[in-house]
């Protein structure tokens, strides 16, 4: 693991750095969703449901779906909003030309269903109360019997201090670039079962 921990700032201010000067920004959402996908082994047979954001997050969420339909397994992506960020629209767009179910959460919506669920629906800069469709959906992964795996962060969770009121509780959490100061506090413990940490090559920037 990537022993480096570091701010939530000083990760976006380096995403930023990264992206302008090294590596451009869909390379990084794709080597993202390509680590998430090598760091769980036991894809093949199950049923799997991709809950997705607006944001970055949720395009790593669309990344994943697209690298799981090339290597032959099924998911279903389910979105908490209709918004997507520029580079999740373009693996949206892959996602679908690869025929991945897409789906829009509801109130309704019950995930007892899926054997596995990846949490991709708010990241690091998340901070404040969960409110609205993101919170019945994180309320939902959290009543399922799932093994739940969140991208980056535990949704909800706050990336400096590992608070929250409410957040998803994962088996596993595979964290991006460098572990975020939260991930590791003891409020954090409550919600992350595994956690490890994924090397994409982003560059730190200068304090």
């Amino acid at each position: 693991m990537n022993e480096k921990i570091i701010s939530v700032e000083m990760m976006r201010k380096s995403d930023a750095y990264t992206i302008a000067n090294f590596v451009p920004s869909k390379e990084l959402m794709y080597r993202a969703a390509n680590g998430v996908y090598e760091s769980y082994k036991e894809w093949t047979g199950k049923r799997i449901a991709i809950v997705v954001g607006g944001g970055n997050n949720g395009g790593d969420g669309y990344a994943l779906a697209g690298i799981l339909a090339k290597n032959g397994i099924k998911s279903t992506m389910i979105r908490v909003s209709e918004k997507m960020s520029e580079d999740g629209k373009y693996y949206c767009d892959i996602a679908e030309e690869l025929s991945v179910e897409i789906i829009s959460f509801s109130d309704e919506s019950d995930l007892k269903e899926y054997d596995v669920i990846v949490d991709c629906i708010l990241g690091t800069g998340f901070t404040g109360e969960v409110r609205g469709t993101a919170r019945n959906a994180i309320e939902a992964i959290n009543e399922s019997d799932a093994y739940v795996i969140s991208v980056d962060i535990n949704s909800g969770m706050n990336g400096d201090t590992g608070e929250a009121s409410l957040a998803v509780r994962s088996d596993l959490t595979v964290s991006i670039g460098y572990l975020k100061t939260g991930l590791v506090t003891e409020a954090a413990k409550e919600y992350i079962g595994k956690l490890v940490n994924v090397d994409i090559g982003i560059v730190l920037a200068e304090e």
